[in-house]
C-alpha cells in the first residue's frame, strides 16, 4: 500500500498509527536506551544553603559541586541585604521591565555592573541563558553567519539557531582557524565564545579572536560567565585579564548565580547595544523582571567581591594546590588556570564509578558525561571556591587517589 486506502478490513496503514500509546513508547525506549549508556541525569536533593558542606540526598557530604567560587550565596552580608530588601520590595517585580517592572532597584545594579566591566551600560535579565538568546538573535539573523567555539556552551548554540543565522563551529580555542573562516565569509555577523568554558576550565583566546573579528567587522560576544568575578583585576573577567576593553569586546554576557552568588545575568554593551536589547530581545521583552530584592542582594555580593579580592585570590590558590596534589597523583587533568578543575575519566562507565566511590568517602564531585561534553571525554568536574580548606582539598585528593586505583578498568579497557 502506497498511503491512501478506500477503506475495507483489507487495507494496511503505510505508517504505524500516531497515537498517544505510540508516543509514550517511543519516549519510554529513549530513556531507557540513555539509561543503558549511563548517560541518563538524576536529580539530587540538597537541604541548606550552598557551601563547602551540604546535605545531599539525605547525607552530608564535602561539596566540590558548587559555582560558588567566591564563597558568597551564603555570605550573611548578601542573604541579610535580601531579607531587607525584600521588605521593601516584596517578593517578585510583578511584571515584565517593559511594564513597570523595572525598578530602582535593577537600574542601580545595572549601573554598578556598567561600571564595574567597563561598559556605557548593562542590562538585567532572569538566566544567563535568556541573555545569550537576546544577544545573539538580536545582532545576527537570516543570511548571516555566527560563528562558535566547538565548546561553547548550549545557550549560545541554540541562539545561533534561534537567530535564523547559519550557525558554523571552529576547532575549540583555534583562532587561526577562525580567523580563516571569517575571510571567507562576508556573511559573518557574530563570533560567539565563552570566556572561562564551564567543562574544561580553560580561557578562550580573547586578543586573538578580537583581531579577527576587527579585520572582519563582526561582533565579538563573550559569555564571561565562569570568568567574571574569579579572574582578571579587580575579577573583572578574561577579557580584563587579557587587557582587552569595551573596544576589543564590544558584548559582554555575565551571571550573577555564579562568582557572585545570588541568580540572574546581564548583558553590557554601548548604548545602541543594550537600547537594540531592549527593542528586540525577546528573552528580554517578554518575561517577568527579576525580583528588585535579588537586585539589591547581587549589589551587596558585588560590593563585597570587589572589597576582599583575598575570595579570588583563595579560589585560585586552591585551584593550583589541587592541580598540584592531582598532578603529584598522576591524574588526568586538562590545563585549567581556574577553580573549574576537571579530572578526565574517558568513559561514562568510570566517571559515574568515581563519584560514586568519592560519595561513599564522603565527597560530592558530579560525573560529567556526553553530551554534556564530547564523546570519550566524561570526567569529574571539581569545583574550588573560596570557602574550602585546604585540608578539604587535601582530603579529597586522597579519596580520589583511592577511587581513581578502584575504577580502572570500569569501561571495559
Amino acid at each position: 500500500m502506497t498511503g491512501r486506502c478506500s477503506g475495507g478490513s483489507g487495507c494496511v496503514p503505510s505508517a504505524p498509527a500516531r497515537t498517544p500509546e505510540a508516543r509514550r513508547a517511543r519516549l519510554a525506549a529513549r530513556l531507557a536506551e540513555r539509561a543503558r549508556a549511563g548517560l541518563a541525569r538524576r536529580l539530587r536533593v540538597a537541604e541548606g544553603p550552598a557551601g563547602p558542606e551540604r546535605v545531599v540526598d539525605g547525607r552530608r557530604l564535602v561539596s566540590f559541586a558548587s559555582n560558588d567560587y567566591l564563597g558568597l550565596a551564603a555570605d550573611p552580608r548578601v542573604a541579610g541585604a535580601l531579607a531587607r530588601a525584600a521588605g521593601r520590595w516584596g517578593a517578585g517585580a510583578g511584571a515584565a521591565h517593559l511594564l513597570g517592572g523595572h525598578t530602582a532597584a535593577h537600574a542601580a545594579l545595572e549601573e554598578a555592573l556598567a561600571e564595574w566591566t567597563g561598559r556605557e551600560r548593562a542590562l538585567l535579565f532572569s538566566t544567563g541563558y535568556m541573555a545569550n538568546l537576546a544577544v545573539v538573535c538580536v545582532l545576527a539573523g537570516r543570511g548571516e553567519t555566527v560563528h562558535a567555539d566547538r565548546l561553547d556552551h548550549a545557550s549560545l548554540l541554540d541562539a545561533a539557531r534561534l537567530s535564523g543565522a547559519r550557525l558554523r563551529r571552529y576547532p575549540h580555542g583555534d583562532a587561526a582557524a577562525l580567523a580563516r573562516r571569517l575571510a571567507a565569509d562576508p556573511s559573518a555577523a557574530v563570533v560567539a565564545t565563552d570566556g572561562v568554558f564551564s567543562m574544561d576550565g580553560d580561557l578562550a583566546p580573547l586578543p586573538a579572536l578580537a583581531a579577527a573579528c576587527a579585520r572582519a567587522g563582526a561582533w565579538l560576544v563573550v559569555d564571561d560567565a565562569h570568568g567574571l568575578g574569579v579572574v582578571g583585576p579587580d575579577g573583572r573577567g578574561t577579557a580584563a585579564h587579557f587587557g582587552l576593553g569595551a573596544g576589543e569586546v564590544p558584548v559582554l554576557v555575565g551571571t550573577l548565580g555564579k562568582a557572585l552568588g545570588t541568580f540572574g545575568a546581564f548583558a553590557a554593551g554601548d548604548a545602541d547595544v543594550v537600547e537594540a536589547l531592549i527593542q528586540w530581545g525577546r528573552s528580554y521583552v517578554y518575561t517577568t523582571a527579576p525580583p528588585p530584592a535579588l537586585a539589591e542582594a547581587t549589589r551587596e555580593a558585588l560590593r563585597i567581591a570587589r572589597a576582599e579580592p583575598w575570595r579570588r585570590e583563595r579560589a585560585l590558590a586552591l585551584a593550583r594546590r589541587f592541580r598540584e596534589g592531582a598532578q603529584a597523583l598522576g591524574l588526568p587533568l586538562l590545563p585549567s588556570p581556574t577553580p573549574i578543575q576537571p579530572v578526565l575519566a574517558g568513559g561514562a562507565a568510570r566517571a559515574l564509578a568515581l563519584s560514586a566511590a568519592l560519595e561513599a568517602a564522603g565527597f560530592h564531585v558530579p560525573a560529567v558525561r556526553p553530551p554534556t561534553v564530547p564523546e570519550g571525554s566524561a570526567r569529574l568536574r571539581v569545583s574550588l571556591s573560596a570557602a574550602h580548606t585546604e585540608a578539604q582539598v587535601d582530603a579529597l585528593l586522597e579519596a580520589l587517589a583511592r577511587a581513581w586505583r578502584a575504577t580502572e578498568g570500569a569501561d571495559g579497557a
